[in-house]
């Protein structure tokens, strides 16, 4: 698959089955725990995670402030994706113009995530796909985030299988 210039693509294995990861990104208890870069929390105002659901939620960072996210789920099929949007918003789940949500202008107002999860063996290669410019996601540090947050996610599987 040829990648655009404006798209975000990374891939990450984990050592578990797929229904597990896949359970990790559908399940409110367990995204708390991963959902949110190092050294911030996730809060979910609302989280319905299924076909036309809705999810609101906010990334505190101390460092940067909030960032308040909204979005639909596309597709959810389990355990192989999940498409869903993602639009900055604020606090009272109204859109938010990407320049003063401390992004740059360029940030596109919607961005379509897919979520895919294959099974290798007893492993899962879990690919995230963004229409949004990876060079400006590295800038913004929304790249490295989820790397960081692969992570978090990577050991708390970790933690529940063994």
């Amino acid at each position: 698959m040829e990648q655009s210039k404006k798209e975000l693509f990374i891939t990450h294995l984990f050592d578990a089955p797929r229904e597990v990861v896949f359970r990790a990104w559908t399940d409110p208890e367990q995204l708390k725990h991963w959902y949110a870069p190092d050294g911030c929390t996730i809060e979910f105002k609302t989280i319905d995670v299924r076909e036309t659901g809705s999810f609101h939620s906010c990334i505190h960072d101390p460092v940067h402030g909030p960032c308040w996210i909204k979005g639909i789920y596309k597709e959810v099929i389990f355990p192989e994706k999940l498409v869903f949007s993602m639009i900055l918003s604020n606090e009272k789940a109204e859109d938010v113009r990407a320049i003063a949500a401390g992004k740059p202008e360029e940030w596109p107002e919607e961005i379509l995530t897919t979520v895919t999860f294959t099974s290798i063996g007893q492993q899962t290669k879990l690919a995230i796909h963004q229409t949004v410019d990876e060079a400006e996601a590295k800038k913004t540090g929304a790249y490295q985030s989820w790397i960081k947050m692969f992570n978090k996610l990577a050991a708390l599987i970790d933690v529940k299988t063994d």
